[in-house]
């Protein structure tokens, strides 16, 4: 007797194949089923290394949602007026594929992943795997919402194609997503260099000086720190280490050829979720205590610190401005609270919004990016001067990292607190916001504090 019950891929397939055409083909399919999880989301990270290079790593602060993309099924890099230009070819992806997705929650489905560079004018050799802009369609996302977990195969779909194939190809990675839990080995520190230091502290110089003839009122500098290892970094290991030191923060890796860009983030840009957006304003820095009373007794003068209120306060007004413009209904606390990490706390205040209907989170994206906390006081003056003044290629460091799905979900956060890894190399990045009171040691310090949670991951430096 012949078995005639088809699985439920194949009788998506089917349906799929059914509306292809000549117009459909290569067109782009996707099918989402919920899967049962027993593996660890880094073990699993680490058991698709078949798709090193590809790979996507991504948690939320609150570990709502984890995502992990491997594969490319299309990838939008490197386009003029970047955002409207990925927006289009992801709406006409969407518009000629079939898409097979019943449970439609927000990080499931098709979706798009990726980032974009700081300064679209930049080059550098450094970034060149990244380019300006890369947002990719993974072949496979595996989103994991709580305890429930999502597998969405997203691939181009050919007439000529036996239907086998896929399902073969499906059935293979939920293979790999069970395999035993890999060992991690850490590689050890065994050089660091901090780059052109004296330059950079004569750049915070220029910098107050020119804030105190009203050029500009704010500018973020950054700099940059090189690392060397006895081997090749392990992603993996690393994401281990900051999902255990930094857990109220984004962790994120992507991976472009042979680089791989990695961060915790405390800074969210922006979140929309069946049209409600939240942006958060993180501004103004200070180290933990060594106890409960000096901890207190820091965020404290945290709260009341002008400079640090003034930083903040330009950071509120800008995301307030770009927000009104294209949402209703936006509410802004009066005064920032604390937000606290496992090394630093940082001032904060959260904006929400309802987002109009012709607008997408890929538009507050562009409204947004760079937001004072990443660029500086007027917008255009600063970025002017950092473009001239600032020894740094940023490549991605400061800019929005995340992803849309769909539906029009998505999230991105800034990516501060991160490193470029090259195999046995790094380039760990760290910035400080100039203000007219600024002084060039204490800034330094400020990103020797900065640089540390990336270093400890990395190398086991406390």
């Amino acid at each position: 007797m012949i078995n005639t019950k088809q699985k439920p891929i194949e009788e998506s397939l089917v349906r799929a194949f059914q509306k292809l055409n000549a117009k459909y083909s290569n067109s782009l399919y996707s099918y989402t089923e919920k899967i049962n999880l027993t593996n660890d989301p880094i073990a699993i990270f680490a058991n698709i290394a078949p798709y090193k290079g590809t790979r996507f790593f991504w948690t939320t602060p609150d570990d709502r949602l984890c995502l992990i993309g491997a594969g490319a099924v299309e990838c939008i890099k490197d386009e003029a007026d970047a955002y409207i230009s990925i927006e289009k070819q992801w709406d006409a992806l969407l518009q000629n594929g079939y898409v097979d997705n019943p449970y439609k929650l927000p990080g499931t489905g098709p979706l798009l992943l990726g980032g974009f560079s700081f300064n679209p004018n930049e080059v550098s050799r450094e970034w060149r795997n990244f380019g300006k802009q890369r947002m990719v369609v993974p072949e496979f996302l595996l989103a994991i919402r709580g305890d429930e977990a999502y597998l969405t195969y997203t691939t181009k779909l050919e007439e000529s194609s036996s239907m086998l194939t896929y399902v073969n190809k499906l059935d293979a990675f939920k293979n790999t997503l069970a395999k035993q839990r890999p060992s991690f080995t850490q590689a050890s520190i065994i050089k660091k260099e901090a780059v052109l230091q004296d330059e950079w502290k004569e750049t915070i110089r220029k910098a107050t000086s020119l804030i105190r003839e009203n050029t500009f009122s704010k500018v973020v500098l950054a700099r940059e720190l090189k690392v060397k290892f006895d081997r090749e970094v392990s992603i993996p290991t690393v994401l281990l280490q900051l999902r255990e030191q930094q857990k109220h923060s984004y962790l994120f890796a992507i991976e472009s050829g042979d680089d791989c860009f990695l961060g915790a983030t405390p800074e969210r840009l922006v979140k929309v979720e069946a049209n409600e957006l939240l942006s958060t304003c993180l501004a103004g820095t200070a180290p933990r205590g060594e106890t409960m009373a000096e901890d207190e007794e820091i965020g404290n003068q945290l709260l009341t610190d002008e400079k640090n209120r003034e930083e903040h306060a330009f950071v509120v007004r800008m995301i307030q401005e770009a927000i009104e413009g294209c949402c209703d209904e936006v509410t802004v606390p009066d005064s920032p609270v604390l937000y606290q990490l496992k090394n630093l706390q940082h001032l904060y205040t959260p904006v929400k919004g309802k987002l109009a209907p012709e607008y997408s989170i890929l538009d507050v994206v562009e409204r947004l990016h760079p937001t004072p906390a990443m660029g500086g006081v007027p917008r255009e003056k600063a970025l002017q001067f950092i473009q001239d003044e600032e020894a740094l290629k940023r490549g991605w460091y400061a800019a929005p990292i995340g992803w849309v799905d769909a539906s029009g979900n998505g999230e991105f956060a800034v990516a501060i607190r991160s490193g470029l890894v090259k195999g046995k190399d790094a380039s760990l990045f760290a910035g400080c916001g100039i203000v007219k009171d600024s002084d060039p040691e204490a800034e330094y310090a400020e990103t020797e504090m900065k640089f540390k949670p990336m270093l400890h991951a990395l190398g086991g430096e406390s």
